[in-house]
């Protein structure tokens, strides 16, 4: 069943399952984990509504094939592995549906330079500053499920 407003106004046109579970084999702490595809590289993220952009691994970042050109500069990012520099890019990203519509968007993605520590098991984050404020969502713990649509 997905979600309405008081109006009767449609808030999720989509929902699927989540994980919770912890986003790399190192952490111990559990994460609300979806399934995306990032331009046409499928993939999971975890949703931290405590983060900045959407982060996505290297590896993957170099699998989109992403243009230098459109890079944005951007402020190192302080994260809890340390200190990353990279760019910015708008990044089509698709929130898989099970029930309903899958939603496409296109946040702002962080994307850390090649030659930095990063978590091999980790693939992408999707924070909540310019990323996850870009669409309505919402988590329902007593069924697993992460619901989202279209910010209107």
């Amino acid at each position: 069943m997905l979600l309405y407003l008081e109006n009767g106004e449609e808030f999720a046109s989509g929902a699927t399952n989540y994980e919770y579970r912890p986003a790399t084999e190192h952490e111990r702490t559990p994460r609300i984990t979806v399934s995306i595809i990032l331009d046409n590289f499928r993939t999971l993220a975890f949703v931290d509504t405590g983060g900045v952009y959407g982060i996505c691994s290297p590896e993957i970042a170099a699998s989109l094939n992403l243009d230098p050109k459109d890079a944005i500069s951007a402020d190192p990012l302080l994260w809890g592995r340390g200190r990353l520099e990279g760019s910015l890019y708008r990044i089509l990203v698709t929130l898989i549906a099970e029930e309903g519509e899958s939603l496409q968007f296109e946040p702002t993605f962080f994307i850390p330079q090649v030659d930095q520590a990063w978590d091999d098991d980790l693939s992408c984050v999707l924070g909540m500053y310019s990323c996850l404020e870009r669409i309505r969502f919402a988590v329902d713990p007593s069924t697993d499920t992460f619901y989202f649509g279209e910010l209107k």
